[in-house]
Formats: structure tokens, C-alpha cells, sequence
């Protein structure tokens, strides 16, 4: 993920995780999840290598529409989306990402922890490795304050003491399966997710989680997440939903099988994946990726790890068909490209044009065959549903938007 800081984009957030039959496994007194890599104008880090290096380290190591009370606005950063939460009583207010492919919910990064009359010190530590990036420090809980509506008490949180790979942001919303939590404090096995926490103190009725994000060169860019269900007055479709996977390591994460066409060609045949906030582009499996690049004609700019196109060769592309289930997701011509007006942002040139399709690094077969980021979900509305362990999907307005 990145986050925009005025002139300048200051970080791109990818989370990685074990392989192992566990998502999580203690390394040196730390868990291993992710990795943070800056990127800025000035010297740009290959945004698909960054993708592409979280995977790596992952093969290693409700139906109805709610009210406004269970949704808050969240702020669209580019490649990101990060959310505004008050710890504390009286609140302070974080600036942190949401992540899907992570768990643990922590700050400290920039703004320091101001501990109020709702802080207790349970004595536990916290650390977790994010490859360029880590933190440790201390676990706290806490009243965690998402919306008026949404009010969470005794909510672990990890305070950092020491953390890198973090600038303009203050920590992660961690939304990930609980799983993901195991090893990272101490004295505990899994620490409670903050959906975790809203469903057992009874302020939602379904342990999920409504996703809406819109394209970053949309007018009105602001996004929302609904926890307990979806928000219907988001969506032009019903919500499809699809079983959660149960091939490894992808069902460590929020996996899913699926298939990938192009042009009504299959690329891609049915295998799984993950669906993931943190991952900023679309990958694909190395033969996929390669059987992309000669359909689009697409070359590969080494500066950001994108392929580019021409113009006469944009004005060629055919959809991008994703088979969840029994339900087809298009990507269309316009959605497979990156926002033209912000190239500059990712250390491109204004008068390319970039496509958000990368490499994953691997062949099919790998358990890890393809990861729908930002690119995808900014097109198509998700809910993660923990209680029924699905995944679903619907369009929104900004689906077949053509602002890139």
C-alpha cells in the first residue's frame, strides 16, 4: 500500500506472511507478516517487485445493506485506502492502513500512543517484522473508536516503542483472518481482531466486513467500509459470495479459487489465489502474466515493473474477465490501466500509459497463483465474511469507470 503525503507518495504497504500450515510462524521472537517500501517522485521502488516480494514471503513462511451507524468514510491514498481511528477516552486520532492481509492492529509509527483512562498495559509484548519494515513495543488494550457507531472496548492494540518502514501513517487496521495474529504477542496465541471484537460485544450481528473502494481518479474518491454486512446503496448488483479455499497457503489469507480470461481466452485456469487491500496491482502466475503480455503487446518499463502500451494498442485491449464461483468480474479496458494523472506518482512518465496487470513471480500450481489488489477492488465492491468463511463480490457505479 502507499500513502499520499502532499507532494509525495511516502509509502507503499504490502503484507507478507508464512507459507506454513499456520499463516504465522515466530522468527527470533517475531512474527513475520510484511514489509513496507517506500516509494516517492524522487526515486520510485518497482511497484510490482515490491507486490511481487510480499508474495514471495507468503509461499514461504451479512446479506443485508446497513445503516450508516456500522459504516464510516475511509481516505482514498493512491493505491490505498487508510481510516481515521480514535484510541482512547477522550480519543485520539490515528491516521492507519487498512490491511486485509494482516491482523494486528497497532499505531505509534509517527504519533505517539497518549494513554487515557481506558489504556491497560497487559504486560504482553508485540513485534512484528514487516520485512523493510517492523515494529515492537508493548500490547495495550484500549476503547477503539471507528464511528460513533462503532465502538469497541478492551480492544488489544500494539503500542510500538521501536518501528520502521512507516512515514505519513501512524499503523495498520489490521482485517485480516485471526489466525494471522498467532506469535505476535506474548503470553497469548491469537489476540482478537477488531471484527472479532464488534461481534462478540455484540454491536454487529455477522463477524464481516463490507470493502468499497473507488477508482483514485474517480471525482469523489472517498471510500467506506461497513463492518456486520455490506452497505446496499454501494452496490448495482447483489453480493455473490464464494467459499473461502482450501489450498495452501492461499487459505492462510482471504483465498478463493478462480480462473482469469482475456479477450474470452483463458490465461489463467482455476486455481487459488487471494484477494488482498494490501497488494496494490493485480498479479497473475508466470505463464499467465506472459500469455497477458503477448495478447496486450505490452512492454515492461524495468523503472516501476509495469507494462506499458501505446496508445493504438490501448485502444485494442480487450476485457479482463475474473470467474469467481459461478460469477464473472470484468475488468475493463479502461480499469487494466493505470490512472494516467498520477504516473508521475509511481516514478512513471505522464504520457505513458501503465498497466496494472504484474508478474506474481511463480508458475501456477504453487497454492499462490494470483492475488486481486487494489486495482480490482477499486472496481468491484467485496465483503469478507468470517462467519460463513466466504468471500463475495458486487459491482458499484465506478465499475466500468473510464477516468484512468
Amino acid at each position: 500500500m502507499m500513502f499520499l503525503s502532499k507532494a509525495f507518495l511516502s509509502i507503499l504497504f504490502v503484507v507478507l506472511s508464512s507459507a506454513d500450515a499456520s499463516p504465522l510462524r515466530p522468527d527470533a521472537g517475531k512474527a513475520t507478516l510484511s514489509f513496507a517500501a517506500r516509494v516517492n517522485v524522487r526515486g520510485a521502488v518497482n511497484i510490482a517487485a515490491a507486490d511481487r516480494a510480499r508474495v514471495q514471503a507468503m509461499k514461504q513462511a451479512g446479506s443485508m445493506g446497513k445503516h450508516a451507524d456500522t459504516s464510516f468514510s475511509i481516505t482514498n491514498a493512491i493505491v490505498t485506502y487508510t481510516a481515521q481511528v480514535g484510541v482512547g477516552s477522550p480519543a485520539t486520532e490515528y491516521t492507519l492502513l487498512i490491511d486485509t492481509g494482516s491482523s494486528n492492529t497497532w499505531l505509534g509509527a509517527n504519533a505517539s500512543y497518549s494513554p487515557t483512562s481506558t489504556s491497560v498495559d497487559t504486560g504482553s509484548t508485540v513485534a512484528v517484522s514487516y520485512g523493510s519494515g517492523s515494529f515492537s513495543g508493548e500490547e495495550y488494550t484500549d476503547t477503539v473508536h471507528l464511528s460513533a457507531g462503532l465502538v469497541i472496548d478492551e480492544q488489544s492494540i500494539g503500542v510500538a516503542s521501536s518501528s520502521q518502514g512507516f512515514q505519513g501513517v501512524d499503523g495498520i487496521l489490521g482485517v485480516g483472518p485471526t489466525d494471522l495474529t498467532e506469535n505476535t504477542v506474548s503470553n497469548v496465541d491469537v489476540v482478537p481482531t477488531v471484527t472479532d471484537n464488534l461481534y462478540s460485544q455484540g454491536v454487529i450481528g455477522t463477524r464481516a466486513l463490507g470493502i468499497y473502494f473507488v477508482p483514485a481518479a474517480a471525482s469523489d474518491s472517498v471510500g467506506e467500509l461497513t463492518f456486520g454486512g455490506h452497505d446496499s446503496l454501494k452496490i448495482t448488483s447483489s453480493v455473490t459470495y464464494v467459499s473461502l479455499t482450501t489450498t495452501s497457503p492461499a487459505s492462510n489469507y482471504w483465498g478463493i479459487d478462480q480462473s482469469i480470461s482475456y479477450g474470452g481466452s483463458t490465461i489463467l485456469s482455476e486455481t487459488a489465489g487471494i484477494v488482498d487491500t494490501g497488494t496494490t496491482l493485480i498479479l497473475i502466475a508466470s505463464n499467465a502474466f506472459s500469455a497477458y503480455q503477448t495478447a496486450t503487446g505490452g512492454v515492461l518499463d524495468a523503472t516501476i515493473g509495469l507494462l506499458k502500451i501505446t496508445s493504438s494498442q490501448y485502444a485494442k485491449l480487450q476485457s479482463l474477465t475474473f470467474k469467481i464461483g459461478d460469477r464473472a468480474y470484468d475488468l475493463t479496458p479502461n480499469a487494466q490501466i493505470w490512472p494516467r494523472s498520477l504516473n508521475t506518482n509511481i516514478g512513471g512518465s505522464s504520457d505513458e500509459i501503465y498497466l496494472v496487470v504484474a508478474d506474481i513471480g511463480s508458475d501456477s500450481g504453487s497454492g499462490m497463483d494470483f492475488i486481486n489488489g487494489y486495482a480490482f477492488l477499486q472496481r468491484h465492491y467485496s465483503v469478507f465474511d468470517t462467519t460463513n468463511n466466504q468471500v463475495g463480490f458486487a459491482t458499484t457505479i465506478h465499475t466500468d469507470d473510464k477516468n484512468n
